[in-house]
């Protein structure tokens, strides 16, 4: 941003030197000037200029210029500085004052066995890699400061490299993705430093690099970097083959890799390619033709059990693409199916499945466990015992590799499944099972917990004393394994379940409660204190989120009805939003967003959050209303400062580890299948019935009267027994205690 002003002074400088005697600037100059000669800055290192700018870069300064400008300005002050909460001076030091030497050093490159012509170009090129650079940060969502700052590092040395014609050596002893940046445009279309560090990188970040294919999709370096991604991410290659995007599409095409070539094929020949995809791995392994496979996708049933034969067979190449699309058939095709039919019989309800194998069946249950209900899951699960023999259920999960097998058993505890499972082998097969299922918790980076919180979900549901007990006995071993072995996960992990195990089998409420807190150091596990959940004016806020589907606009209905017929509350609405208010007792707000008609959901939900940012207000209180789907979408909007979340849906192992990384204090209510309205309003005026009244939040009084509430509708007490309290939510306390004792360790 100063190099103009460093050129005007270089200016003045050299009008004072042609002023100097003819001898001066005859070559005979006099001692002094020898010796300024002599003693001149390291052009690499200097921090004016040494030349003026000549007119044909002076547009590029420009450029460059102006996005400095736009960064300092985005956050509301023209002070030459980048203010970023957390970053501290990092995106100032790498974009102002590293980006200023660096038009400095383009400008002072000494001529280094070049032309002037081919030296000129090369100025240009750093310019315009910086302009570049600057650029990418001004459209960059989520910019890293550290990235940018070494970013820039490299691009000086990379800078004084190719000048120095040293590109290779460079890249030798620097091959990584900052110079792989910078070498998009500052190395030589031609130049081996260049395919160096695309094939160098190309074989480390396939995926990576092939995202960004324009920018080599015509070099011959190009078919192994594409032949590597596709057995990473087959989809994204597949849509190359379909673009509309001539320079990629003949990339993909001219890669003779024959995987690569079946996924060419498959978007090629196909008559529903997208359908076909997922069974790309027959034409690559020759198995099937086109004509087969779109006979197999065209049928729901047939193209789910061979999907689940895929799995089943562990297919490796195209792991990722028949996983996907079991997940996405096993909803669209059979657990909405037979939830919607709940009300019908159960030939018509179950219909869908009549073609499936117990394989088939066992794969609906796994990935259809985000949204499936109790009675859906009840009415597979028979079907799969049904179809299972006369192999014994052992055999069977050997069949299956023992693929998810510990959500199964996690989801056969939590729907009082587990005991007929187990019977269907002998006590000798029983007891390996259970033992597996305990066994290697510890392996894998410290942060993979799934299996570890399957395992504290199904202790919670375990009413069996002699398994409880058989679980207990294998924890023990496991954890005096890994402590023999000091393995801290190991460690961690085993003594946490040991914790819950015991917890678990207290008869008393308040003191398993009390109990389980103390031990597994963490603050009451069913308290929430009323003064964690009001602001600094006293206030409590909640947020509820209304997704716009028939389901989130008739539980907004029923939202907004109850609170306006209720003479204690005011509700005011706008076109994108809903205030409900307390007008007695403590102060409370809620605030909704209107469930309008998707995309527009979407705009009352950000309308309500600008409100809220601009208003200083954080909710304590998070309420999801509305199908498991749409889960997603709330949890990545959920406060730091939350302290009650309601999911009112699945609380999956993703879900709830989604809650927990944005708000660690959360206590968090959820249900094993989708949420009902008629059972989340009654939770929401429980909890605000005690705040109301300024009390703490018990959760063991507050579903002390629940289940008085419900137990007297039969047509809701079995789906409000699928709620999981706070308090019960072994899942969720294994996971806050394993990192608090990871942190003491």
């Amino acid at each position: 941003m100063r190099v103009f002003f460093l050129s005007v002074i270089w200016c003045c400088w050299v009008a004072v030197s042609y002023a100097q005697p003819q001898a001066a600037r005859s070559g005979k100059q006099p001692a002094a000037f020898s010796a300024w000669k002599q003693s001149r800055p390291n052009p690499y290192l200097a921090d004016t200029l040494l030349a003026p700018i000549p007119l044909a870069h002076a547009l590029f300064h420009d450029k460059i210029d102006n996005e400095q400008r736009k960064a300092d300005n985005a956050d509301g002050k023209a002070d030459d500085k980048i203010a970023v909460a957390g970053a501290g001076n990092a995106y100032t030091h790498a974009l102002i004052q590293e980006v200023d030497a660096l038009q400095i050093l383009a400008e002072n490159l000494p001529v280094v066995g070049r032309d002037s012509n081919a030296h000129n170009q090369l100025q240009i090129q750093c310019l315009r890699a910086l302009w570049e650079l600057m650029r990418q940060y001004d459209s960059d969502p989520k910019p890293r400061p550290g990235f940018y700052d070494s970013l820039a590092t490299n691009m000086h040395h990379l800078m004084v490299a190719v000048n120095e014609h040293k590109e290779y050596d460079f890249v030798v002893a620097n091959c990584n993705l900052y110079t792989l940046d910078n070498a998009r445009l500052l190395l030589e279309k031609q130049s081996p430093a260049r395919e160096l560090i695309y094939t160098r990188m190309g074989a480390q970040y396939p995926v990576r690099l092939v995202q960004r294919l324009e920018e080599f999709a015509r070099d011959t370096f190009a078919p192994p970097i594409i032949a590597a991604a596709a057995r990473l991410e087959p989809s994204l290659i597949f849509n190359y083959a379909l673009s509309s995007n001539l320079l990629l599409k003949a990339a993909v095409y001219k890669t003779h890799d024959p995987y690569v070539q079946a996924i060419v094929q498959a978007a090629a020949e196909s008559d529903a390619p997208l359908r076909a995809l997922p069974f790309v791995s027959y034409l690559y392994t020759g198995s099937m033709g086109i004509s087969g496979i779109d006979s197999i996708a065209a049928d729901p049933a047939r193209s789910y059990n061979a999907l689940a034969e895929l799995r089943r067979s562990r297919e490796p190449l195209s792991k990722k693409l028949y996983t996907s699309e079991l997940e996405y058939r096993t909803l669209k095709f059979f657990v909405r199916q037979m939830n919607e039919l709940h009300d019908t019989t159960e030939a018509v309800r179950f219909a869908c499945t009549d073609s499936l194998p117990a394989t088939s069946l066992y794969y609906v249950m796994i990935y259809g466990r985000e949204e499936i209900y109790t009675s859906s899951f009840l009415g597979t699960f028979k079907r799969m015992m049904e179809r299972m023999p006369p192999m014994r259920a052992n055999v069977f999960l050997d069949s299956l590799h023992y693929d998810y097998f510990r959500t199964f058993i996690r989801l056969c505890a939590a729907y009082n499944t587990l005991s007929e499972f187990l019977g269907a082998m002998d006590d000798t097969a029983r007891t390996t099972v259970m033992t597996r299922f305990i066994n290697g918790l510890e392996e894998g980076p410290a942060d993979e917990l799934e299996d570890a919180v399957n395992v504290a979900d199904a202790i919670g549901s375990i009413n069996d004393p002699a398994l409880i007990a058989l679980l207990r006995g294998r924890i023990i071993e496991n954890y005096k394994k890994c402590k023999y072995f000091d393995n801290k996960k190991g460690i961690a992990i085993y003594g946490l379940l040991s914790l819950l195990a015991e917890s678990a089998t207290n008869s008393n409420a308040e003191a398993s409660a009390s109990t389980a807190s103390g031990k597994l150091n963490l603050p009451p596990i069913n308290i929430v204190p009323f003064t964690q959940l009001t602001n600094d004016t006293g206030t409590i806020y909640e947020r509820v989120f209304f997704y716009g589907d028939d389901d989130g606009h008739n539980a907004w209905v029923g939202f907004t009805d109850e609170y306006r017929k209720n003479p204690k509350w005011r509700v005011d609405t706008t076109h994108y939003m809903t205030t409900v208010t307390a007008l007695t007792g403590q102060r409370i707000v809620m605030y909704a967003n209107n469930p309008l008609r998707t995309p527009e959901d979407e705009q009352a939900i950000d309308t309500v959050d600008q409100f809220l940012a601009a208003a200083g207000i954080h909710p304590r209180v998070v309420i999801h209303r509305g199908h498991s789907y749409h889960v997603k979408a709330t949890l990545a909007r959920i406060d730091s400062n939350a302290r009650i979340v309601v999911l009112g849906s699945c609380g999956g192992y993703q879900n709830v580890t989604k809650v927990l990384q944005s708000a660690p204090s959360a206590h968090i209510i959820s249900s094993k299948q989708t949420g009902v309205g008629a059972i989340n309003e009654p939770i929401v005026r429980a909890i605000n019935t005690s705040l109301l009244e300024k009390t703490d939040i018990n959760w063991i009084n507050i579903w002390n009267g629940l289940e008085e509430y419900f137990v007297k509708k039969p047509e809701l007490y079995p789906r409000y027994r699928d709620y999981v309290p706070p308090h019960k939510n072994l899942g969720v306390l294994f996971i806050k205690a394993y990192h608090q004792m990871l942190n003491r360790q």
